[in-house]
């Protein structure tokens, strides 16, 4: 497959490599990469990191560590040539492991924050692509919900974040799940493409070991904006 150099989006100096065709990544990594605020010293694990576009949007207006997993092997290299290019080595470690081994690098209650777009069909919920990378990427083939937040109450600190983008029809699993784990949703930004349509993707923050109390922010039309950088701000 043939690697391409890519602006990333509309970042000064900054650049993502991806296959001509197939693998790229989207929208939902920006809106997500937006939506998290991060602290000074603040150690940050991006699950399912894909080609790095959330650590590399993330280092564009932060200093912080950033620990970065991806499991497909010809991902991780797109994601590793980008970070290498961007000359950002020793901010974003990346790991091609499963997540499900993170136990080998770092002990428990060790990230303050936690990102993660991640698949977002069931297996048995649509017919998966013809591409391997594509499938994997799409469908919870290789890793599912409850896993994410089972990774996420044993990895993060008490009181530390959660940052998921995901379908919005999935908000009631995403809701059913972070209680089973004590990772409470306390924040939940619905973004859509268009106006008249029902948004289709939901940011969600939530924090381990939080009381109850969940606030809805104002819906985002993402088509209607000419540039995401600090949308959220």
């Amino acid at each position: 497959m043939k690697i391409v150099k890519n602006d990333l989006f509309d970042y000064p100096n900054r650049y993502i490599f991806q296959y001509e065709e197939g693998f790229k990544f989207s929208l939902d990594s920006i809106l997500l990469a937006e939506y998290v605020k991060l602290k000074k010293n603040q150690i940050v694990l991006d699950m399912c990191t894909g080609n790095a576009a959330i650590p590399l949007v993330l280092s564009t207006k932060y200093d912080n560590k950033i620990i970065a997993f991806e499991i497909q092997k010809e991902i991780a290299l797109l994601a590793e040539k980008s970070i290498k290019y961007n000359k950002m080595d020793e901010t974003i470690e990346l790991f091609n492991d499963d997540i499900k081994n993170i136990d080998k690098y770092y002990s428990k209650n060790y990230f303050d924050v936690i990102t993660c777009n991640p698949p977002y069909f069931k297996i048995d919920e649509n017919i998966p692509n013809s591409s391997r990378l594509l499938s994997n990427a799409r469908h919870e083939i290789l890793i599912d919900l409850e896993t994410i937040f089972q990774i996420s109450f044993n990895y993060l600190k008490n009181h530390g974040i959660l940052y998921l983008v995901h379908r919005a029809n999935r908000l009631d699993d995403i809701i059913e799940v972070d209680r089973k784990y004590k990772i409470k949703d306390k924040e939940v930004t619905f973004n859509g493409t268009n106006k008249k349509k029902i948004p289709h993707l939901v940011l969600v923050k939530c924090v381990k070991m939080s009381k109850s109390g969940m606030k809805m922010q104002k819906i985002i039309d993402v088509s209607k904006l000419d540039t995401y950088q600090h949308l959220f701000d």
